[in-house]
């Protein structure tokens, strides 16, 4: 038994170690000097660690950061109003076409990215929504709602019947009984769909490429291309933006990894 657990414990780590030496690469290549990056055979650990990378993120790089923030944060703010009362609605108060709706809500999560992008671009230009942020807000949002509604529909769906009809006999409509009973015991549905929602505009490049090209006001996946030239590439600038990008995004998993395990199993048992 015990032999059997030092293997499965070796695996475990050799897997680990697999997926996570890009990410140990990108922090190597991110401290890297120019004149060693094609340094044959490559240098495995910066051993003469040069920072001009990192300088040159705080120095051009935080207006994108903070572009991407907006625009994150606003996607989990319009996420959560739209997913979290039609859940509700779907769940509790079982309007006519609820099965339709959510397979087509479905449906939607599996539609490419790309095609919305080309869509979103048509009405966009027609509604000069083009190069703003709330426009890249809206679009973003657009991936993240189906999966909002699903996971809520899920999750609101194992609150007992109990607490709907007490707040019923207490005078509560529909509206009061959302916002007073269902939003306080739904915390982990609604951090997991903040995560997840976060996360998706955070890293979003195909909207922010298709729909804010010719922006002011440009998300950091954008403006680290700015790296990239038609005669030299800036591979430790690059690397450095990618991982001060990335801190966000592992501090929110790290935080908030056991409100999403409680999050994407909702629903999943029935009594």
């Amino acid at each position: 038994m015990t032999a059997r657990m030092w293997w499965k414990t070796a695996l475990g780590i050799l897997f680990t170690a697999l997926m996570l030496f890009p990410v140990y690469w990108m922090f190597n290549v991110s401290l890297t000097k120019t004149s060693d990056m094609r340094a044959d055979p490559p240098h495995w650990f910066p051993w003469d660690p040069t920072f001009v990378g990192f300088s040159d993120v705080f120095a051009q790089q935080l207006p994108a950061l903070v572009t991407s923030l907006v625009i994150g944060l606003g996607c989990v703010a319009l996420t959560l109003a739209i997913s979290a009362p039609a859940g509700f609605s779907i769940a509790k108060l079982r309007p006519r076409g609820a099965g339709p709706l959510n397979f087509t809500l479905l449906v939607a999560q599996m539609i490419p990215s790309v095609v919305m992008a080309m869509g979103f671009y048509a009405i966009y230009v027609r509604l000069g929504w083009l190069n703003t942020v709330w426009g890249l807000i809206i679009a973003d949002s657009t991936i993240a709602v189906p999966f909002g509604v699903l996971l809520f529909t899920a999750f609101m769906s194992g609150i007992p019947q109990e607490l709907m009809h007490a707040a019923k006999i207490d005078g509560a409509g529909a509206w009061r009984t959302f916002r007073s009973v269902v939003l306080p015991v739904s915390r982990n549905a609604m951090l997991t769909v903040s995560l997840f929602a976060f996360l998706w505009a955070w890293s979003d490049f195909i909207f922010a490429s298709t729909l804010n090209r010719n922006g002011d006001q440009i998300p950091i996946t954008l403006s680290i291309y700015s790296y990239i030239g038609n005669n030299t590439t800036q591979w430790n600038s690059i690397m450095a933006t990618a991982v001060v990008a990335s801190i966000p995004a592992a501090v929110l998993l790290v935080v908030a990894q056991r409100y999403v395990a409680g999050g994407v199993t909702a629903g999943a048992i029935k009594d």
